[in-house]
C-alpha cells in the first residue's frame, strides 16, 4: 500500500525505516551511489515502490531526520586542534570526499568532561549517520562502539580496540626508518622528542625510535624527552634534552610542529642545524617547508587515509554487518637540509613499495 500510515507524503526517513537502513545510505541509493550493496540497494528501492516515494530535495528540510550527515570528531581542544596542520588538512580532505557524495559534515570536539557528554548524546540522538573519530587517546573514556552508529577511527585504537575499524599511517616504520638513516649517516647520540605516550602515534613513533636505535646496538633512556605535538612543547623538551645530553648530534621529533620548536631551541643555544645536530619530524606538514633550515620529515599520506576513511564509514553505513577494517598506510622519508651533512655516502635506503595494508604494522619506506 502507498503512503504512510499517517496519510501524509512519505519521506526519506520513512523510506529508510522501511528498508531497514539508513537515511544516508537511502538517499545514496536514489542518487546512484556506487557505496552501496546490490542487496541493500533493492531493498530501498523497494520501500520507495512500496511508500510511492518521490524524491524532492527542496522537502528535505521537513524530514525529521537529517539525511546524509556523516560527523568528524576531533578529540582536542579547539585552539589545539585548528593550529595543527594535520587536523587542519584532514579535515580539508574529509570535507572534498564528502562534497563528492553530497553528504555534509559535522565538526565536533571532544576534549572536556563536558564535551564527554555532550558529544555522544548528540551522536546517539540520530543527527548523523556515522563518524569519523580522529586523536582519541588513552585518557579518553568514551564507548565509542556504544554508540549505536558506525565508527571508524583515524589511527590506531590506544584501548582495546577490538570491532572498530581504523585507517592509520605506519608510525612505527616510519620513525625507525628516520633512526636508521641518520645513524647510517654517522650520527651517534640521537635524541628524541616523543609524542604523548596516551596517544597512539606518540606510542608507535617512539617504538619505531628504539627499534631503530636497537638495530645498531645504542640505549639510552636520556635520550628521551615528551611533548605534546605543538611546537613549545617541542622546544621545551630540545632544552631538556641539551641539558641531560650535551654531546647529542641528531634528534628525531614525532611531529611536525615539535621539530620546528626543536630547531628554535638548538638555534637559541648555538647549536648549527644540521652541522652540529641533525633534526627530523613527522608529518611533513607546511611546517616543514617553513623552517630555517628547511625540515626533513616522515610523509603521512593524509589525502590518501581521509579518502579511505571516508568511504570505509559509507561501506559501513551501508552494510552495517561488515567487518571491521585496519588499514595501514605506508610512509615515505622526504630529506631537506635539516639532516643533511657528515657522512652522506653512508645513508641507508630500504625502499618501501608505497602498498596500503590491511591489520598490521611492518617497516616500510622510500627516501627522497
Amino acid at each position: 500500500m502507498a503512503g504512510t500510515e499517517s496519510g501524509m507524503p512519505p519521506t526519506l526517513a520513512d523510506v529508510a525505516l522501511r528498508a531497514g537502513v539508513s537515511s544516508a545510505t537511502a538517499s545514496r541509493v536514489l542518487s546512484g551511489s556506487a557505496h552501496v550493496r546490490p542487496q541493500t540497494r533493492r531493498k530501498v528501492t523497494e520501500a520507495v515502490a512500496s511508500l510511492g516515494y518521490v524524491r524532492n530535495r527542496a522537502a528535505r528540510s521537513t524530514d525529521p531526520r537529517p539525511a546524509g550527515s556523516i560527523a568528524l570528531v576531533v578529540c582536542e581542544e579547539n585552539v589545539r586542534a585548528f593550529a595543527d596542520p594535520f587536523f587542519a588538512h584532514l579535515l580539508w580532505s574529509v570535507t572534498r570526499e564528502l562534497d563528492a557524495e553530497d553528504l555534509q559534515l559535522v565538526l565536533l570536539t571532544l576534549h572536556s568532561p563536558h564535551d564527554g557528554q555532550k558529544v555522544p548524546r548528540y551522536l546517539r540522538s540520530g543527527h548523523v549517520d556515522g563518524a569519523m573519530f580522529v586523536g582519541v587517546h588513552g585518557k579518553l573514556t568514551l564507548d565509542v562502539a556504544g554508540l549505536g552508529i558506525p565508527v571508524v577511527l583515524c589511527g590506531r585504537p590506544v584501548n582495546d580496540g577490538e570491532g572498530l575499524s581504523y585507517v592509520d599511517a605506519d608510525n612505527a616504520g616510519g620513525a625507525e626508518a628516520a633512526v636508521q638513516y641518520l645513524i647510517g649517516k654517522g650520527r651517534t647520540a640521537i635524541a628524541t622528542v616523543a609524542g604523548p605516550p596516551d596517544r597512539g602515534p606518540g606510542i608507535d613513533r617512539l617504538l619505531g625510535y628504539r627499534k631503530g636505535m636497537a638495530s645498531a646496538g645504542i640505549s639510552d633512556a636520556g635520550m628521551v624527552a615528551y611533548g605534546d605535538f605543538s611546537r613549545s612543547s617541542g622546544e621545551h623538551a630540545m632544552l631538556r634534552l641539551i641539558d641531560h645530553r650535551p654531546g647529542l648530534d641528531a634528534v628525531f621529533a614525532a611531529s611536525d610542529l615539535m621539530a620546528a620548536g626543536a630547531i628554535r631551541a638548538l638555534q637559541r643555544v648555538g647549536r648549527r642545524v644540521p652541522d652540529d645536530v641533525a633534526v627530523i619530524g613527522f608529518d611533513d606538514s607546511p611546517v616543514a617547508q617553513q623552517t630555517s633550515p628547511p625540515l626533513s620529515t616522515v610523509r603521512q599520506p593524509i589525502d590518501a587515509m581521509a579518502a579511505r576513511m571516508t568511504r570505509e564509514l559509507l561501506n559501513l553505513i551501508g552494510s552495517p554487518e561488515q567487518e571491521p577494517i585496519r588499514v595501514v598506510f605506508d610512509t615515505k622519508l622526504i630529506l631537506r637540509e635539516s639532516a643533511l651533512g657528515r657522512n652522506r655516502e653512508a645513508g641507508a635506503h630500504r625502499p618501501g613499495n608505497g602498498a596500503v595494508r590491511r591489520g598490521q604494522h611492518r617497516p616500510g619506506n622510500d627516501v627522497v
